[in-house]
C-alpha cells in the first residue's frame, strides 16, 4: 500500500512529537513534512526540538533531518502532503483560521487542538463511539467551498476515560454524571524536569478543564440534524479537574444516575461485550480490546495500566453502588495517547476507511 503523505503542524511541542513517534512505523501514513512556528522554520527538526524531546527513546531517523516549514505558510506545506495533523500552540481564533485555511488548500485536517470542538459542523470524535458523525463533513465542505478538505477534531484528553465506559451503559439512560478528573502533567506538555514545582503536589484547577469536560461529551452523544451536530441534552454531567503529579495517565473517579438502574452485572457484561467500528475494522492504531475492567480493588493505577492496549485502551475498576446516586467507579485513559495524538491517528485512519481522506 502506498502510504499517505502526512504534515504535523506543531510538531515541535509534546503532542507534535508523539505523533512524530506514533507515526514512524505506521502502515499508512508517513510524516514528510513538520512545520512550527517562524521561529523554528529553516531548522533541521532535530536542532528545533533541541533539549525539548520529551520522550526516552530518539527521535526518529526519518525525520530528525527534516527541515522544518513556517506553518503559517500553508499552501506551501499543503502542496507537499495529503492530510495535515495539527497540534499547535496558538490563540483560539488563531488555530480556528489556521485549520479553516489548510482545509481551503483542498487538505484535510485532523486536529488535536480544541480551538474547533465547538463548531457545529466540525465532527468531534472517539471512533469507538460516534463514528457516524463524520457524515457531517459534507455539510462543512458546502460551508467552506472545499471538495476534499474538511476539519475534524477529537475531544478534550480528561474526558476519554469515562465517556466510553458510560457510552457502553447508554441504554440504561444516563441521567446525572459527577466526575473528578486526576490529570498528569503531560497533559499541560510538561514533564518534571520542566515542571518541578509540580513534584510531591496536587492543583486543584486547571483553566477551561471542567467546561469541556462537562460539556464536550453531550456533543459527542449528540446528533446530525439539519447539517450539524445537535449536542444531546443529557446527562446532566458536574466535573472538578485536578492536575496531579504523575507524568502521563488520566484518571477519573465517576459517580452516574440512571432512568433504569441496571444490575452490576449488566454493566460488567456491556463494558466487556462492547466493541467500536474501529474493532471491526481492524484500523492499525485500534485497541484489541476497548474497555478492560479490573476486578482487584486497587486497579486501575496510573503507572500499571495507562499502556494498556499501546495506550489506546480505557482502564476501568471499582464498580461499585453509590449512596447517593446508583453507581460509582474508576476509569483511566493515556492523555497524549488515547486522549490526544493516538486518537487522531485513529481517527484519521477511520476517516480513510469511511472515504473522507484520500490521496491528492
Amino acid at each position: 500500500m502506498e502510504k499517505f503523505q502526512v504534515a504535523v503542524v506543531g510538531a515541535t511541542g509534546m503532542v507534535g512529537q508523539r505523533f512524530v513517534s506514533l507515526l514512524e512505523n505506521h502502515p499508512w501514513f508517513e510524516v514528510k513534512v513538520v512545520a512550527a512556528s517562524a521561529r523554528s522554520a529553516g531548522k533541521s527538526y532535530a536542532e528545533a526540538v533541541g533539549n525539548r524531546w520529551a520522550f526516552d527513546w530518539p527521535i526518529p531517523e526519518k525525520v530528525k533531518n527534516l527541515t522544518v516549514m513556517d506553518a503559517a505558510k500553508v499552501e506551501e506545506v499543503a502542496a507537499q502532503v495529503d492530510f495535515v495533523f495539527c497540534a499547535v500552540d496558538m490563540k483560539k481564533e488563531e488555530i480556528r483560521a489556521l485549520e479553516d485555511a489548510y482545509a481551503r488548500t483542498e487538505t484535510p485536517v485532523v486536529s488535536n487542538n480544541s480551538a474547533h470542538r465547538g463548531t457545529p459542523d466540525v465532527p468531534m470524535v472517539i471512533p469507538e463511539i460516534n463514528p457516524e458523525h463524520t457524515a457531517v463533513i459534507e455539510f462543512q465542505r458546502k460551508r467552506l467551498g472545499t471538495a476534499r478538505g474538511f476539519v475534524a477534531v477529537k475531544p478534550n484528553c480528561s474526558i476519554q476515560g469515562y465517556v466510553p465506559a458510560l457510552s457502553a451503559l447508554k441504554e440504561f439512560g444516563v441521567q446525572k454524571v459527577m466526575t473528578c478528573t486526576y490529570q498528569a502533567i503531560s497533559g499541560a506538555g510538561k514533564t518534571f524536569k520542566t515542571w518541578p514545582e509540580m513534584v510531591d503536589n496536587v492543583i486543584p484547577f486547571i483553566g477551561g478543564e471542567e467546561e469541556k469536560s462537562e460539556q464536550e461529551p453531550l456533543k459527542i452523544w449528540g446528533t446530525l440534524q439539519n447539517g450539524v451536530i445537535v449536542p444531546a441534552k443529557r446527562p446532566v454531567i458536574s466535573a472538578q479537574c485536578y492536575r496531579v503529579a504523575a507524568l502521563d495517565g488520566h484518571m477519573a473517579a465517576v459517580s452516574v444516575q440512571f432512568d433504569r438502574k441496571p444490575s452490576r452485572e449488566e454493566i460488567l457484561s456491556r463494558w466487556a461485550d462492547y466493541v467500536g467500528e474501529p474493532q471491526r475494522m481492524n484500523l492499525p492504531s485500534a485497541p484489541k480490546k476497548f474497555l478492560t475492567y479490573f476486578e482487584e480493588e486497587n486497579r486501575p493505577q496510573t503507572r500499571l495500566d495507562r499502556d494498556l492496549e499501546n495506550g489506546m485502551g480505557i482502564s476501568i475498576g471499582r464498580l461499585r453502588e453509590d449512596p447517593i446516586l446508583d453507581y460509582k467507579f474508576v476509569s483511566l485513559s493515556h492523555n497524549t495517547l488515547r486522549g490526544a495524538a493516538g486518537g487522531a491517528v485513529l481517527t484519521a485512519e477511520l476517516l480513510v476507511k469511511q472515504g473522507y481522506i484520500t490521496r491528492k
